[in-house]
């Protein structure tokens, strides 16, 4: 009777142990937080992935040169946008115009690994197979200023048909104003190639139709304020009687050229640049027509972010818009 007894009570003391350290167990599990849901998991991976994505993505700016400060100030919207979103951009712009030097850089940017490059066409045609290639190799392109004879994820730049004729009824009003109604009119503009420069010229000229303005053939400087210099020169010694610059270097050779001359020949420009702003002042320029370049570069980044988390911009052409500056 003892030993059933005794093997009763150590069956029961059993039977506690087991019930104990299950309950401490079942304890243990409800004080630990809880495993979030799948769904919630997914999200946040998500978010750090593309905000990873986007900070480890190399961007690439490639524009005509990297002199002229209306590229200066395009570069400066640039990273000032990249480090707002928290991106890095790489300024490859070559030292002068060259077609060669810019589909080399074009090459650079996909060699280092760049999956967007913004780009401002040195001519629509030379530069085309290189960003073709560069679109294969699965690069998104973006285009400020100029862009080339394919398309892209989208386009920044000004209207360069409608300032140019901005310009032209800005000249032919100051003409008029000064009881002049006919004469020669000199254009000095980049070369024949750039898409941007011969839009506006176009529509510079487009400003005097149905008047008695004859306008001469345009000359190229090919943006160099020196040579632009030498061109303006001989337009004053045909006797014109305004000239049209269409880009920062044709319009501070043509400014140049009138101080150097003691001229009265009006000037009309495109760009702002300190030299511009300077001539403007003194009245050697009556006026130039000052892009957005920052803002050009300030969208574009903010685009190439987009590309990069995969939203589609449809090639859409955003026109920045231009302001007439004149002295103060």
């Amino acid at each position: 009777m003892k030993k059933k007894l005794l093997a009763l009570m150590l069956s029961l003391a059993m039977v506690l142990t087991v019930l104990t350290g299950c309950g401490q167990k079942s304890g243990k599990e409800s004080s630990e937080p809880a495993a979030p849901a799948s769904g919630s998991q997914e999200a946040g991976g998500s978010s750090e992935a593309e905000a990873g994505k986007n900070k480890d993505a190399k961007i690439a700016l490639i524009t005509m040169d990297s002199i002229d400060q209306h590229w200066v100030r395009l570069n400066e919207g640039a990273q000032e946008e990249a480090k707002k979103l928290g991106v890095t951009v790489t300024y490859m712009a070559p030292n002068t115009k060259d077609d060669a030097l810019q589909i080399e850089q074009v090459n650079n940017a996909v060699s280092a690994g760049n999956k967007v490059i913004i780009v401002a066409a040195n001519g629509p045609d030379a530069i085309t197979s290189a960003l073709k290639e560069a679109v294969a190799a699965g690069v998104k392109v973006i285009y400020v200023d100029s862009a080339a004879n394919m398309d892209a994820e989208a386009t920044f730049s000004t209207d360069n048909k409608a300032a140019g004729k901005l310009a032209g009824e800005t000249m032919l009003e100051q003409l008029k104003a000064n009881g002049t109604t006919s004469g020669k009119i000199g254009i000095i503009s980049v070369n024949a190639a750039t898409a941007s420069t011969v839009d506006r010229t176009e529509g510079f000229a487009s400003a005097f139709e149905g008047t008695d303005f004859e306008i001469l053939p345009i000359q190229y400087g090919e943006g160099d304020a020196a040579k632009s210099q030498a061109i303006a020169e001989n337009y004053i010694t045909q006797g014109v009687v305004g000239i049209f610059g269409g880009n920062e270097g044709s319009t501070t050779g043509a400014g140049n050229a009138i101080k150097a001359a003691d001229s009265k020949v009006v000037v009309v420009g495109f760009d702002q640049s300190d030299a511009i702003m300077g001539l403007i002042e003194d009245g050697h320029i009556l006026a130039t027509m000052a892009q957005n370049p920052d803002v050009m570069g300030k969208e574009a980044v903010k685009a190439a972010v987009d590309v990069l988390n995969g939203k589609s911009l449809g090639g859409k052409v955003v026109d920045t818009g231009v302001t007439v500056l004149k002295k103060k």
